[in-house]
């Protein structure tokens, strides 16, 4: 996933397109004046919806005792693709602590987003519903 939030990776599958795109939003979003940005997240916003969809139509069904996550997954993959924009934003001038902040950010999510998929595959957790 964090593949696809860099560009590199160019599986045309539905969730690292979406991604891609979420990235590309989030980086133009960096560079936009403040009074623009609410076209670029309705579409945003669309991106995590359609996110959403796919995940209830392909997700296994979880266990009845699954605990709930707090999050859908498309708002997992949106704050990744924020955290990556901001990631490479941040080497452009920053201070040293900025820097080191925002790449820890982004490596604790992308720890927390294995470890989820890890649960919802073995029927542990199920996410919320996003639809």
């Amino acid at each position: 996933m964090l593949r696809a939030c860099r560009g590199e990776d160019t599986d045309d599958h539905p969730l690292l397109r979406a991604v891609r795109e979420l990235t590309a939003l989030h980086e133009h979003r960096l560079s936009t004046p403040h009074e623009s940005v609410c076209h670029i997240d309705e579409y945003r916003a669309r991106e995590v919806r359609d996110i959403d969809r796919w995940v209830t139509v392909h997700l296994p069904v979880a266990h009845g005792g699954a605990y709930v996550h707090t999050e859908t997954l498309g708002a997992i993959l949106d704050r990744l693709a924020r955290l990556t924009a901001n990631a490479y934003a941040s080497l452009a001038g920053e201070s040293d602590w900025e820097l080191w902040f925002a790449w820890e950010r982004l490596a604790e999510l992308a720890v927390g987003y294995e470890d989820l998929i890890t649960e919802l595959n073995a029927g542990r957790r199920r996410l919320p519903s996003g639809c």
